[in-house]
């Protein structure tokens, strides 16, 4: 295996009424807060009335920040690191799914930054220090909620990229199942592929002599696999909810990843699409990774071909390596479509008329990808296969 140093402070809070420990936890901080959230949802749930009395309780000042997008917007990040700097904000709450963390983390780092934020998701500039924060996780899906990275969108230049730092790993998480339960069918599904995407993009990797790490991996994607379809058929199983927001937490916390140096590139991909057509995330993974997996087969057809036997339970007497691969990335597709995920670009009304502009957003930074490294004619036909 690889080298390497493991490092998560973040305090995780997990289960049922857990909420209180925000009067615990934020006032450690100091007494301004600013709350993130997103559209309302949390409104309709009563989760915002509830967070806003422990806020009280815990005689906190409270400003917020409403209206995260599901894609989070450099524009409105901008606007929290105004607010922060304008009312001297000691700590930030983000209350949401991964967009509204996401946001809150380059709020954070931009608040203690002269410049203007985007310097940060750029590289032109690296975070010195951040405002500490906490989150109340709503989602289950990205694992925001337990490491240092974030996604954010520049809507103006139609560019979208990740960056991080140890400096916006969040001082405490809380998740409760139950602030999962009135998330609807298609973004539940969409959690659920975003959560087995990022298991992929860290079981593909180079490093060998990695037994326990891959047993991790895949005993977390069967898991997700036997718990997803029981939960889309009753979206208030608290079991089931509970296993998929456990899940969505492991699968990018860092813990799968100790030895392995995972590829990336799909979701780099999908950066470079959703820039362009502003896509749900998770919803262009779907569309991706297959394709993504049979271009790349080639590279290390054992690899594939243990993932399809150990958890897409293919049988593999009588059939070759590359058969057996294949046969699992068929029922990877099978399965996303299965839960509703789309197949094919088109879906979302993307035909080839962005197709260059997709893969030059993708080759910003050069070639990518740490199993195997794209080029842009990679890029152009998984593009193109996933039309």
């Amino acid at each position: 295996m690889n080298t390497f140093t493991f490092y998560n402070p973040v305090k995780l809070i997990f289960g049922k009424g857990q909420l209180e420990q925000i009067k615990e936890e934020l006032p450690t901080y100091g007494k301004k807060v600013l709350v993130v959230y997103g559209g309302g949802s949390i409104k309709k749930n009563g989760l915002y009335d509830e967070v806003m009395s422990t806020l009280k309780e815990a005689e906190m000042e409270v400003f917020e920040l409403a209206g995260v997008d599901p894609n989070p917007r450099i524009s409105t990040a901008r606007q929290g690191v105004d607010i922060c700097k304008k009312e001297n904000i000691d700590v930030l709450l983000a209350v949401g799914g991964g967009s509204v963390i996401d946001c809150t983390k380059l709020i954070a780092a931009g608040a203690k930054y002269d410049g203007d934020a985007w310097d940060l998701v750029s590289r032109k500039a690296v975070p010195e220090a951040a405002l500490p924060f906490g989150t109340v996780l709503t989602l289950a899906a990205t694992g925001s909620e337990m490491n240092s990275g974030s996604v954010i969108t520049n809507e103006e230049t139609q560019e979208k990229y990740g960056w991080g730092s140890p400096l916006v790993f969040p001082k405490f998480s809380i998740l409760d199942p139950t602030y999962t339960m009135s998330v609807p069918l298609n973004h539940t599904v969409y959690g659920i592929v975003d959560m087995m995407s990022h298991i992929f993009e860290q079981y593909f990797n180079n490093a060998t002599n990695t037994p326990v790490q891959d047993e991790m991996c895949e005993g977390v994607l069967r898991a997700v696999m036997e718990a997803a379809p029981k939960l889309l058929n009753n979206l208030h199983s608290y079991e089931d909810r509970e296993t998929i927001l456990f899940a969505g937490t492991i699968a990018l916390n860092g813990m799968l990843q100790m030895g392995y140096r995972g590829d990336w590139a799909t979701h780099n991909i999908e950066h470079a699409v959703s820039a362009v057509y502003d896509i749900p995330h998770a919803g262009g993974l779907a569309v991706l990774f297959p394709h993504w997996m049979r271009h790349n087969l080639k590279v290390d057809p054992e690899r594939f071909a243990r993932l399809a036997v150990y958890v897409f339970g293919v049988e593999p007497d009588g059939k070759t390596v590359e058969e057996i691969a294949n046969e699992g990335i068929d029922n990877l597709r099978e399965y996303w479509t299965s839960l509703g995920a789309p197949e094919t670009l088109a879906h979302y009304d993307i035909d080839d008329s962005n197709l260059e502009l997709m893969v030059e957003k993708a080759m910003v930074y050069g070639r990518f990808g740490n199993f195997v490294p794209l080029e842009a004619e990679d890029v152009r036909a998984i593009l193109k296969a996933s039309l």
